[in-house]
């Protein structure tokens, strides 16, 4: 019985990363920080900013994914370009992924406005296991030779973006490596595990709209789609309200392959056009429902004041 409670423990290391852990920190809130989902971000404002995010996901199940991420990024003063970086770590329970990336990107005046970016990500991801975690009784012995278990690999990223005062669009594709994520070694694994544990690349696309509807009020739509060949697909369809640039709110929903996963509840407060604080709760409707109380996300970022002039402003954050 604790062999085949083992095996599935193992089975289950290679079957999230395949599901979540190779996907990059997700967000509620990403239409505050796309630069963590496309490296080309980095340089398409005039001002650098920080931003920092907390989610945890699916309250009230034990162990659930909890996600921590603190990055800056901002233009060169007299170049068309951008640097950038961020750190985050992902853990859930006894498994977790700390990664560290830096970025470039440079942009293009395409024709009026309308302006390509194109960046690339570069980083570290170091994965860890920590089975004084788990209990597995006298069997851990027999099979596994260390209580903790790392490994570090490279990473990379590559990205498009096109964008004007009112809306963008963007393309990425993370892990262009493929690096294999066992961890396990003393464990003797079938060969699906071992295929399953291959990083995959994975395909974002990205789009957001800004509509000025009077004096006080804009609304902006937005769609995250994240993708792997052969593997489906997750999207987050999103609508924000905005209030004299100050306070917003806003819905959203997302798929996770095909099944309804969340809806989504989004609220924030911009304070002078330096600070804005933002929250969102995911309601879950999926099957995890039963057991989960839903998904809290903060964000907190720091704009500073620009240090390159452009003849025309993005309206879009």
């Amino acid at each position: 019985m604790k062999k085949i409670f083992l095996t599935l423990f193992v089975g289950a290391m290679f079957v999230a990363p395949e599901a979540k852990a190779q996907l990059l920190p997700q967000f509620s809130q990403y239409m505050f920080n796309d630069y963590i989902v496309n490296p080309a971000v980095g340089g398409t404002n005039d001002y650098w900013q920080i931003k920092s995010n907390f989610r945890y996901q699916w309250a009230g199940i034990k162990d659930a994914p909890q996600t921590y991420l603190f990055g800056g990024y901002g233009p060169h003063k007299t170049m068309p370009m951008g640097y950038g970086g961020y750190i985050f770590n992902d853990v859930t329970g006894p498994v977790s992924n700390l990664g560290a990336y830096g970025s470039y990107s440079y942009n293009l005046q395409i024709s009026g406005d309308i302006r390509i970016s194109m960046g690339m990500f570069l980083g570290l991801i170091q994965q860890k296991v920590d089975l004084t975690e788990v209990s597995f009784g006298s069997t851990a012995n027999e099979v596994f030779t260390s209580s903790v278990y790392k490994k570090i690999y490279l990473d990379g990223s590559l990205g498009a973006y096109l964008y004007t005062s009112q809306y963008y669009v963007g393309l990425s594709i993370n892990h262009l490596f493929f690096n294999n994520m066992t961890l396990l070694e003393d464990f003797d694994y079938e060969a699906e595990y071992k295929k399953a544990a291959r990083a995959r690349m994975h395909f974002y696309v990205q789009g957001g709209y800004k509509y000025n509807i009077d004096r006080n009020f804009d609304i902006e739509p937005s769609i995250l789609v994240k993708t792997v060949p052969t593997y489906d697909f997750i999207m987050d369809v999103d609508c924000k309200v905005i209030y004299q640039k100050t306070f917003w709110g806003g819905l959203g929903f997302r798929y996770n392959f095909k099944n309804p996963e969340a809806v989504k509840v989004f609220l924030g407060y911009n304070y002078n056009d330096m600070i804005n604080v933002g929250y969102s709760y995911d309601l879950t409707v999926s099957k995890l429902s039963h057991y989960s109380k839903g998904s809290h996300e903060i964000m907190l970022g720091v704009k500073f004041e620009d240090i390159r002039k452009s003849k025309s402003k993005r309206k879009i954050r």
